[in-house]
């Protein structure tokens, strides 16, 4: 089954709708994430800079990187303005291991469960496209997005230290989630480069 054989992931949130973004949002997304300095000086030590929307719209996959298809989704409320932001990529490193590179909730809406709705959502639609697994990687040190992924069973199968992201250099965590009863070592299995004992390789993503 190929990835764009279920479309969009459906939104089980009344009244929000999920589109694919591209450089016609890339103001708007640039607002977006201006509301959030929280989230951008926790990870890379500075607010969102006036070019972030385009190099993250724009941005490629590491030498020697791979997916099957990158997607940067957009959830709208019925106004048509945005409320959550998804970057998510299928097939990355290894059939069936997908990695979400950000879920980012407006700022106006954390504590309200939208984030772990739209979570629930994806993880439904990876797996009618072929996923076994969810990858991310989360910076230590930011408390509520580690404590946000524990809760939602992710688990770690590494740390990498060393890694530039904007203006800070960070310790990360590789997290990764079962979505058809794998094992970790099954994962290991497919993502070599995940394993404790490998040698780091950057950027990591």
């Amino acid at each position: 089954m190929g990835v764009d054989s279920w479309g969009l992931p459906g939104s089980s949130v009344d009244g929000v709708r999920v589109s694919e973004l591209g450089a016609g949002d890339e103001a708007e997304l640039q607002r977006f994430f201006e509301r959030a300095p929280e989230y951008f000086i926790a990870v890379n030590g500075e607010p969102a800079t006036p070019t972030e929307a385009r190099e993250e719209l724009r941005g490629q996959l590491p030498p020697g990187w791979h997916c099957s298809r990158m997607y940067w989704l957009g959830y709208r409320d019925a106004r048509g303005q945005l409320v959550a932001v998804v970057n998510i990529a299928a097939d990355l490193l290894a059939l069936g291991v997908w990695h979400i590179g950000l879920l980012l909730v407006d700022v106006g809406l954390r504590g309200t469960g939208l984030a772990q709705r739209l979570h629930s959502d994806l993880e439904v639609w990876a797996v009618k496209n072929g996923a076994h697994w969810l990858r991310l990687t989360v910076v230590i040190g930011n408390t509520k997005a580690e404590r946000f992924w524990l809760r939602l069973g992710y688990v770690q199968v590494r740390t990498r230290e060393g890694i530039t992201m904007g203006r800070q250099v960070n310790r990360v965590s590789i997290q990764v989630k079962a979505l058809m009863g794998g094992q970790v070592e099954d994962y290991l299995a497919r993502v070599e480069r995940d394993r404790p004992d490998t040698d780091p390789l950057i950027p990591v993503s």
